[in-house]
């Protein structure tokens, strides 16, 4: 499955939510979202062949969640999406 393609139609699913997908012992979110998560959380965005990403702990979604909200964010929670996995590389960049 395109890993694009798969992330582009959760975003139509829930146009007006952050998207947080589980991956693995991680909560991530992708593109525009990554930057939200990121600025609002005051964690890293990284960047890999052109995507952007962001993620945190699993365990932390009971701190984060609350203080997205708060910031008058709506989110969406995701179960693990296997496919997206390929999203996040290793040697990504900071950005």
């Amino acid at each position: 499955m395109n890993t694009t393609k798969t992330y582009k139609d959760l975003r139509k699913r829930y146009p007006e939510s952050i998207i947080l997908i589980r991956t693995g012992e991680f909560y991530t979110a992708y593109e525009d979202d990554a930057k939200t998560v990121a600025v609002t959380l005051g964690i890293t965005l990284y960047k890999h062949d052109g995507k952007r990403w962001a993620s945190f702990p699993y365990h932390y979604l009971d701190t984060f969640l609350p203080r997205l909200v708060r910031a008058g964010k709506k989110v969406a929670i995701c179960d693990d999406v296997p496919e997206l996995k390929e999203l996040v590389k290793p040697n990504s960049v900071k950005i």
